[in-house]
């Protein structure tokens, strides 16, 4: 899953990036307002976490701005204020849920979770594909029962797959979905690390669809 997180305080950004990315979440950062506005109206996201007192632009105007173009992104803010009237504005300008600063990195990762498994219509914790269980609250895998010994990357397009089982994932979308914005990408990574996961997840099987991508299905082909 891909992160954009906008964010102008730069302890607390590290501090989350380096949270997300131990949660195999892949990350964008951006330190002001009209940096951030311009990621979400280019960029492809799982879902953003937004700071309202941002220079340049405050995340109000940064979010009124995504939904009247129609953008339907899961976003959590975040605040350094507790009073009521901020969480209104961030509710009525399209927020999905809110953090009060000072806050637990561990609550903004299972959050960010929730909104993901939600926006992905997956309501429930565990979303199974055949030998497979994915638990989207605690980020894990099991192959019939037993704990799936995953690299990072290998976690990242695992995870894209298994929200949209049965559908068509662009490799494109992968690629943006896997990588953080200033990776260097080359050309055939998706491949291999597709190559690698089909040996783990038999007898599920990732199926490419020539010219389109990648889908997740959850046996042998008949």
């Amino acid at each position: 899953m891909k992160i954009l997180l906008v964010e102008d305080d730069a302890l607390l950004a590290a501090e989350i990036a380096k949270a997300l990315r131990a949660e195999n979440f892949a990350l964008d950062h951006a330190a002001n307002g009209e940096d951030g506005q311009h990621l979400g109206e280019t960029e492809t996201y799982d879902a953003v976490v937004l700071d309202l007192g941002l220079p340049k632009r405050d995340g109000i105007a940064v979010l009124q701005a995504w939904r009247a173009e129609g953008r339907t992104v899961p976003v959590l803010i975040l605040t350094a204020r507790d009073g009521w009237s901020d969480k209104v504005a961030g509710f009525k300008a399209g927020a999905d849920d809110f953090l009060v600063k000072p806050f637990r990195v561990e609550e903004l990762v299972i959050r960010l979770r929730a909104l993901v498994r939600r926006a992905t219509a997956h309501g429930a914790n565990r979303v199974v594909c055949g030998p497979l269980t994915y638990d989207s609250g605690l980020g894990t895998f099991e192959r019939d029962g037993l704990p799936l010994k995953l690299t990072g990357l290998e976690w990242r397009v695992l995870s894209c797959l298994i929200l949209r089982k049965d559908g068509v994932v662009p490799r494109g979308q992968l690629i943006e979905r896997v990588y953080d914005g200033d990776a260097d990408v080359d050309s055939n990574s998706v491949e291999v690390i597709i190559t690698r996961l089909r040996r783990k997840i038999a007898p599920a099987r990732i199926e490419g669809v020539r010219g389109h991508g990648y889908r997740l299905m959850p046996g042998e082909a008949v």
